[in-house]
C-alpha cells in the first residue's frame, strides 16, 4: 500500500464520518446517501435508488467484513484494512462508483457536467477547490464536460492501493482532513 492510497482513504474515512464520533455506523452511510441524492435533483428515481443501494452495499461490505464484535461500528484501522484489500471491497467499489457516475448523468449522454459534478462531490463532503483540481485532472471536453467512464475509472482507481500520481490524489492535495 502506497502513503497515496492511505491518505485517499483516511479522507473518504473521515467524509464518511458523518456524524462526527470517530467511528462509521449505517447512520453515517443513511446521511451521506440523503445528501448525494439530494444533491441530484435532477436524476430519475432509479438513479437515486441505485446510489442508496450502493451506500447501503458499502456499508453492508464493512460490517460483514470488519464488524466481528458486533457493535455495529467500524475503526479507521478496520476500514483501511477492507477498503485497501481488493479481493474484498472491489465488487462493492465498483457499484458505488457506477452509481455515483451515472447520478451525474442524469439525461444520459454519458457525460457529467461540471457543475453537477460539483454538488455531487460537495454532497460528500470534498472541497471545492479540490473537486475543481480532480474535474481538471479528468480532462473536461471544450464544454465542460468529462465522461462517466472516466468518472468511474477515477473512482476505482482512488481506492486501488497500488495507484500513485491519479487525479484522484487532487482531493487529498490541498484537503485539510
Amino acid at each position: 500500500m502506497n502513503d497515496e492510497a492511505t491518505r485517499r482513504v483516511a479522507l473518504v474515512f473521515a467524509l464518511f464520518d458523518t456524524r462526527g464520533h470517530g467511528v462509521l455506523a449505517k447512520e453515517d452511510f443513511d446521511l451521506m446517501a440523503d445528501r448525494v441524492v439530494q444533491a441530484a435533483s435532477g436524476s430519475d428515481q432509479e438513479a437515486k435508488t441505485a446510489m442508496r443501494a450502493a451506500f447501503h452495499r458499502y456499508w453492508a461490505t464493512l460490517r460483514t467484513e470488519l464488524d466481528v464484535d458486533g457493535d455495529g461500528e467500524i475503526t479507521f484501522e478496520e476500514y483501511t484494512g477492507c477498503v485497501l484489500s481488493p479481493e474484498r471491497f472491489d465488487a462493492t467499489i465498483a457499484e458505488f462508483a457506477g452509481a455515483l457516475a451515472e447520478l451525474g448523468d442524469p439525461d444520459g449522454d454519458g457525460l457529467v457536467e461540471r457543475p453537477l459534478f460539483i454538488e455531487l462531490m460537495t454532497a460528500i463532503g470534498f472541497e471545492r477547490g479540490n473537486i475543481d483540481a480532480l474535474f481538471d485532472a479528468f480532462g473536461p471536453t471544450a464544454a465542460d464536460r468529462i465522461a462517466v467512464h472516466t468518472w468511474y475509472v477515477g473512482i476505482q482507481d482512488y481506492y486501488a492501493p497500488d495507484k500513485a500520481g491519479i487525479p484522484g490524489d487532487e482531493l487529498v492535495a490541498r484537503s485539510t482532513v
